[in-house]
């Protein structure tokens, strides 16, 4: 089948928070599309792994980039290596995210009376900052070449639904769909095209575990309508729209994934 508007050949897309998770999914997704990746996490080597197992199964070019999200320098060093090494970024994925800990381990939760500043910087300047400057940098780039781009910032159902104990996370998330907004209306002048994913639970490697308990099974049963969770397949298929010319009238947009989970 012939599908020209889902093609991503030549298109070169660096994903944040990619080694692993729904970022590894969005970036096996790209790359079933036939977009180059580049992969940056703090762990080198993990994105390494991932960006061979990538290239082996799909056979297109893969770029391991160690990036830590909340050092501005390390920002503007891998933007530049990604453009030295292939001359353009076309797409954009901001992924990186923690859960609202002054450690990055994600799901991390205290009430907010007993959180520290250190907590909410932590998460804000991972959540919401690095989105800022890593999207300004990149879009800079994007607007030298002057042929366009996309930028998917994954955001979470949390910008819409409080959570208790998560009160940096879900205000990140909410700003984030914000400046979503913000910046596809500066930059639809540039042919750029800037939306959001708001997912909702989705299984990964770090909480199949937990959600295979009867906790985790009620928890699933009582907040998801489709009474399972989220798999990387129902992410792929949204990522590579959002990243094709198929959306290239769609801007500023919050796309819920979430298995019907806000509408109960």
């Amino acid at each position: 089948m012939n599908l020209p508007y889902f093609d991503l050949t030549g298109k070169v897309a660096l994903v944040t928070g990619g080694a692993t998770g729904i970022g590894r999914g969005i970036a096996e997704g790209l790359a079933d599309a036939g977009a180059t990746i580049v992969l940056c996490a703090r762990r080198k080597e993990v994105i390494e792994q991932a960006c061979k197992e990538i290239k082996d199964r799909t056979g297109v070019k893969t770029f391991a980039a160690p990036l830590d999200i909340t050092k501005t320098d390390q920002i503007k060093a891998v933007t530049e290596n990604v453009m030295k090494e292939f001359g353009r970024i076309d797409i954009l994925v901001n992924n990186a995210g923690v859960g609202g800990s002054e450690k990055p381990i994600i799901n991390l939760k205290k009430p907010e009376r007993e959180m520290t500043e250190a907590d909410w910087d932590n998460t804000v300047a991972t959540d919401l900052r690095g989105i800022f400057v890593l999207t300004q940098a990149v879009a800079k780039k994007m607007i030298e070449k002057g042929q366009g781009g996309k930028v998917i910032n994954v955001s979470s159902i949390t910008a819409v639904i409080g959570m208790a104990n998560m009160a940096a996370y879900c205000s990140s998330k909410a700003a984030v769909v914000q400046l979503t907004r913000v910046m596809a209306l500066e930059w639809i002048r540039y042919n750029i095209q800037v939306n959001a994913i708001l997912p909702g639970y989705f299984e990964t490697p770090m909480n199949t575990e937990f959600f295979a308990t009867d906790v985790g099974k009620e928890i699933i049963k009582r907040n998801i309508p489709m009474n399972r969770l989220g798999q990387m397949d129902d992410m792929k298929g949204l990522a590579v729209y959002l990243a094709s010319a198929a959306s290239n009238f769609m801007t500023g947009s919050t796309l819920v994934l979430d298995g019907g989970q806000i509408s109960w």
